[in-house]
């Protein structure tokens, strides 16, 4: 697990990334390469078995999931995450991933930067689903996970400078206000615009991109309460 240690320094520039962040860089990079490289159909079979379907909930609630319900619910929640459309999709991906999970990582740790970026990427999921009830159209990537840190990563760098509580920017704070304004009105100019989305999967689901970005903008104070809180027991003991 050495690997994992997180000793740089905080003011260390983004490329020079604690490792967690470029592991889970490479693990995207590696999925999408391992993916396309196998034969036949089974690149689009696995796309199509473990994308993000809002369908397949609304079949399930409808008492229609198939015998293996809960794996197919389950999963995608996950594995969504792990699934790009193609290398500019993953590459871009990975490189806000790069910009914005330093900031987090060496905040959270390791262990605690993964569990982050994962339920960013389900609370992303539960938002998509909810706009989207019932649709066919998947959607792949790791893009609302890496929202979640944008999020957090902002109320991190700010945190500093507003004096905030547990050294996190409030929300309500002009810099997060700001921001927070931009990224919605992006968004939405991409959902009305259809930005990323073909006939077959939504690459780029904007409302995914929200349900991210909010969720890490909010969770960060949970993660970073409990890391205080840990380390003032540990103190006391």
């Amino acid at each position: 697990m050495a690997f994992f240690q997180e000793n740089r320094p905080a003011r260390e520039p983004f490329l020079n990334a604690p490792p967690t962040v470029l592991w889970l860089i490479a693990v995207l990079l590696l999925t999408h390469v391992a993916r396309i490289l196998l034969p036949g159909n089974l690149p689009d079979d696995i796309l199509e078995r473990y994308a993000l379907i809002p369908l397949r909930y609304a079949m399930a609630a409808a008492g229609r999931a198939g015998p293996d319900g809960f794996q197919n619910l389950a999963v995608p929640f996950v594995s969504y995450l792990l699934l790009h459309g193609n290398f500019t999709h993953v590459g871009l991906n990975s490189l806000w991933l790069l910009v914005f999970g330093p900031i987090v990582a060496r905040c959270l740790g390791p262990l605690r930067f993964v569990m982050f970026f994962v339920l960013c990427g389900i609370a992303a999921a539960l938002v998509h689903i909810a706009v989207y009830w019932g649709s066919e159209m998947p959607v792949v990537g790791a893009s609302g996970a890496v929202s979640g840190l944008m999020g957090a990563g902002m109320r991190v760098l700010y945190g500093r400078a507003y004096g905030g509580r547990l050294g996190l920017a409030p929300i309500r704070s002009r810099p997060i206000l700001g921001f927070s304004a931009v990224w919605v009105l992006v968004n939405v100019i991409t959902g009305v615009l259809r930005i990323g989305v073909n006939d077959d999967f939504a690459l780029i689901a904007w409302v995914a991109h929200l349900g991210g970005y909010f969720a890490g903008l909010f969770l960060i104070g949970a993660f970073v309460a409990d890391i205080v809180r840990r380390h003032n027991a540990n103190r006391g003991g």
